[in-house]
């Protein structure tokens, strides 16, 4: 019997497979309340699963939870699956989700998600599989907080302090792998959760090689030493060969973030919509991600992600119209004797960003107006421009979350010194339905509040929304049941088989 298990262990060993992965920066915490860092949050979503998740197409459905209902507007309650366990053997219960949830909480654990239960009111479990979640008022984020992975409560109920637990760096989790090996500035090594609830990965393991140069990933990809990677625009048109084609699957879809021109409508120069709608009319965004991205993007139209239910598709692609920019330039008292003129601000270690910055330069030469070109470095012009709201017009970006939230950007009230309504936007309409939305649980009465969020602030001008970069994945051709989605491709990597 021995000999048998042995052996067994060795075939396992020299035919298990490995899907090869880059990390160009090292976790600091594996911890998912603690893991604010991109490197940090990717290991711990292998190891880690939240209550609810997202699907393929970007919807809320269950993870841990079998179940999930909303008794009330303000009354929650989610039944947890029977049959997860933890990575050591023990069984998930509602304790963990209330001890998940009570150090969130804690005064003393310092983590980025607090503001995401700003709105409960108390959380209970009912029995041993259920949980009560009472919010304070109708939520429309009430699904959210429980997408946050869950801890194990048996591991740290007797931690003095998890900040600076060693359960950071070891963690136990529900996921469908477990950290086997990692250190700092290292390589990291995942291996299959053989009793993972919905069923063990069909690879073995995960191995994270540690290249902190892009240059380097990029080159190994070449190699075909890795399974997975990202490109940029000029790599993917200017830089592979037709073996890379075969070797990989190419994968591109839009980015989760956009780049804009935002106008500072505290100074007198931006108030009169026609100057908005002039230089609007004035830029080819198709131009700029033509020459910026080589097409790999595309025009952004709004302040919501296309896919998204927030996003109003019947708010097209404003065309560039010198004509009729150099008219309403002409209405507001601009002219070639008296050009409007402006400043643009945007920081250094950006490269696309810069270039930008000159393209719209330049198209907005076209119709007489002059823009000068400011670049500072990041933390200068974060502390001495963008939150003090000492400029013209600031050219940055925002990357957003699948669930929109008009408030921080575009709700009056955020007009305030910390927060994020950087332009000074106002309008009254739109703060009413910001505030109708946030207290609507009904996701098809949601989406129709923010479609007409999305016509307002368009119509309005606040900012050029310019360009959506895309995400370009590029993954090892041999490994199947590849799954493109809204979500990526990694969704359903549990059915990855690499021969």
């Amino acid at each position: 019997m021995k000999i048998f298990i042995l052996l067994t262990l060795f075939l396992n060993f020299i035919f298990a497979s490995t899907l090869n992965l880059s990390m160009s920066s090292s976790p600091s915490r594996i911890n998912p309340i603690l893991a604010n860092d991109s490197a940090s949050s990717e290991i711990a979503n292998w190891i880690f699963n939240g209550l609810l998740k997202y699907d393929k197409d970007g919807n809320i459905t269950t993870d841990l939870a079998s179940s999930y209902k909303f008794e009330s507007e303000t009354r929650l309650v989610i039944k947890l699956k029977k049959n997860v366990k933890w990575h050591d053997g023990i069984q998930l219960t509602a304790k963990d989700v209330i001890f998940t949830y009570n150090t969130i909480k804690n005064p003393k654990v310092f983590t980025s998600i607090i503001s995401n239960y700003k709105e409960v009111k108390s959380v209970k479990a009912l029995d041993d599989f259920t949980v009560e979640i009472i919010y304070k008022r109708p939520y429309f984020k009430a699904l959210v907080p429980w997408m946050v992975g869950i801890l194990p409560e048996h591991i740290l109920k007797n931690e003095k302090n998890i900040m600076t637990s060693s359960f950071n760096k070891n963690p136990i989790g529900t996921g469908s792998y477990k950290l086997e090996s990692f250190k700092n500035a290292s390589d990291i090594k995942l291996i299959a959760n053989d009793d993972y609830f919905e069923g063990r990965p069909k690879i073995d393991e995960l191995y994270y090689k540690f290249l902190p140069d892009p240059t380097t990933s990029f080159l190994m990809l070449k190699q075909k030493q890795l399974d997975l990677g990202g490109l940029t625009p000029l790599q993917i048109d200017r830089q592979i060969s037709d073996k890379f084609k075969k070797d990989y699957k190419i994968i591109e879809k839009p980015s989760t973030g956009y780049s804009y021109l935002g106008f500072n409508l505290r100074n007198k120069k931006f108030q009169d919509i026609r100057i908005r709608q002039a230089l609007s009319l004035g830029v080819d965004r198709q131009e700029m991600v033509d020459i910026l991205y080589f097409g790999h993007g595309k025009v952004c139209n709004g302040p919501f992600l296309p896919g998204s239910f927030a996003f109003n598709d019947k708010i097209k692609e404003t065309k560039p119209n010198l004509e009729k920019a150099r008219q309403l330039l002409k209405e507001a008292g601009f002219d070639e004797q008296n050009p409007f003129s402006f400043e643009l601000v945007t920081n250094t270690g950006n490269e696309i960003r810069i270039n930008a910055a000159q393209i719209l330069q330049y198209q907005l030469a076209k119709i007489g107006v002059e823009v000068k070109i400011r670049v500072m470095e990041w933390q200068a012009f974060l502390n001495t421009i963008v939150h003090p709201r000492k400029f013209e017009t600031v050219l940055l970006g925002w990357s957003l979350a699948l669930m929109p939230d008009a408030y921080p950007l575009w709700h009056s009230d955020s007009d305030k010194l910390g927060r994020f309504n950087l332009v000074g936007y106002k309008n009254s309409e739109v703060d009413k339905l910001i505030e109708k939305g946030s207290t609507t649980i009904d996701r098809n009465k949601l989406g129709e509040i923010y479609k007409t969020i999305f016509k307002k602030i368009t119509d309005d001008i606040p900012y050029l929304f310019l360009y959506i970069p895309n995400s370009i994945t590029v993954v090892n051709s041999e490994i199947k049941n590849i799954e493109p989605a809204f979500i990526g491709i990694t969704h359903n990597q549990k059915d990855w088989i690499k021969p």
